[in-house]
């Protein structure tokens, strides 16, 4: 698939099944994922891989962080099943370093950038792929468990596999809507 094709023509697909990326795909994912925008080149990111028996630990480990307030039993039902939705799932985490002339900001936005070229990446391969976030990528516990460090920040959860039915087209949008001219 051509990039601008990818780019321009690029969708979520929220409804993922079987089978996950082949580790060939996958190896093309990271790889895109490195080429990210990346000041100062520190690399600020890493990813965490969870599939297979993974998943239901994870939702576990979501009910456990949900479990901290006076949930129902339909919002713990609702936590364990979040990571079943999909075969594969790439946490996305942003390693901020401490740096002279790379702010904290563009770190995060950095690892940003390379969850973004994962999401590419899928979408050229033909692999369904949404990103997520919500409650579950800001709360202490998920961080913990998770194994996330001092400066370390979930960015996003990537959900990847096989998309259960055709990609809707994206919609045009009017780009003059978004650029103007400064000064005028």
């Amino acid at each position: 698939m051509d990039a601008l094709e990818a780019l321009i023509n690029r969708v979520s697909a929220p409804r993922l099944r079987e089978p996950a990326p082949s580790a060939e795909q996958r190896e093309q994912l990271f790889r895109a994922a490195l080429r990210a925008p990346d000041h100062g080149q520190l690399r600020p990111w890493r990813f965490l891989t969870i599939e297979g028996d993974g998943r239901q630990q994870l939702g576990e480990l979501f009910a456990q962080a949900v479990a901290e307030g006076s949930p129902t039993e339909e919002a713990l039902t609702k936590a364990r099943a979040m990571p079943l939705r999909a075969p594969l799932l790439v946490v996305v985490i942003a390693r901020v370093q401490s740096h002279f002339k790379v702010p904290k900001e563009e770190q995060v936005i950095a690892a940003g950038c390379a969850a973004h070229a994962i999401i590419l990446a899928a979408y050229a391969q033909g692999i369904g792929a949404v990103w997520r976030t919500g409650d579950m990528a800001y709360n202490p516990t998920v961080e913990a468990g998770l194994g996330l460090g001092e400066g370390e920040q979930i960015v996003g959860y990537l959900y990847l596999g096989t998309p259960e039915r055709e990609l809707r087209t994206a919609p045009q949008v009017n780009v003059a809507d978004f650029v103007s001219r400064w000064p005028n």
